[in-house]
């Protein structure tokens, strides 16, 4: 086995969510997330940003797994608010902050980081904490 072979990224998020309809309209309308894929209400995948999609499904619409032409998608489903965070640029904090606010997206948190790196949280429709960060949060970003 090749020992240097490595992921290059996490390719998919996935959020399980009751209100469907809502959490789209959040990530598409808030935070400028293109709708790229979706099957009329089990699943939309959004564009993240940097090659990263945001998978959004109708909580236990997946739970049985899911065969298609291709194949089968092994079951998955999740409860409760979860935690994601999306990378933006230290020169755009600002930029985000204000435009939160000016969609009236409540911000619950500011942190600045040991590294350097400042983080902005905020709630989407379904209680997910949901964290904007600049470079200098991890020791890999």
């Amino acid at each position: 086995m090749n020992e240097d072979l490595r992921t290059h990224r996490v390719l998919e998020t996935a959020l399980y969510v009751e209100d469907v309809d809502a959490v789209i309209a959040f990530y598409r309308d808030k935070l400028g997330f293109p709708v790229i894929a979706g099957d009329g209400g089990r699943i939309t995948g959004l564009d993240a940003g940097g090659a990263t999609v945001l998978l959004v499904f109708k909580r236990g619409g997946s739970a049985r797994g899911v065969e298609f032409s291709g194949g089968r998608i092994p079951p998955c489903d999740g409860q409760g608010p979860t935690h994601l965070a999306f990378a933006i640029g230290a020169d755009e904090f600002e930029e985000w902050e204000k435009l939160l606010v000016q969609r009236g997206v409540p911000i619950e948190s500011r942190v600045t980081w040991e590294r350097g790196g400042r983080s902005l949280y905020v709630r989407d429709p379904a209680g997910n904490s949901v964290e904007l960060a600049t470079p200098g949060v991890w020791s890999t970003y």
